[in-house]
């Protein structure tokens, strides 16, 4: 999405608009910061998400599995 802030041409896409490279860097800045809004929003939506999960099911396992190991504690396998 980036790359098109940078190298936008109106003679291939004449409803768009040009990049960085042709005379606009105003495009790269507003497609920079719609990458920061999404990114962001997907933070809070995961983070949330996860907040829930974890208030109806622990996201970790006890400390003494962890001491045990997950590979025994959970899955019943060994090394050996």
């Amino acid at each position: 999405m980036l790359a098109t802030g940078l190298f936008a041409e109106k003679a291939i896409n004449s409803a768009g608009a040009n990049g960085l490279f042709f005379g606009n860097p105003h495009q790269l800045l507003v497609q920079a910061i719609a990458v920061l809004v999404i990114a962001s929003f997907s933070f809070v939506g995961s983070f949330i998400i996860a907040k829930v999960i974890d208030a109806m099911f622990s996201l970790r396992v006890k400390e003494s599995e962890e001491d045990v190991g997950l590979d025994i504690s959970q899955h019943g396998e060994s090394v050996f």
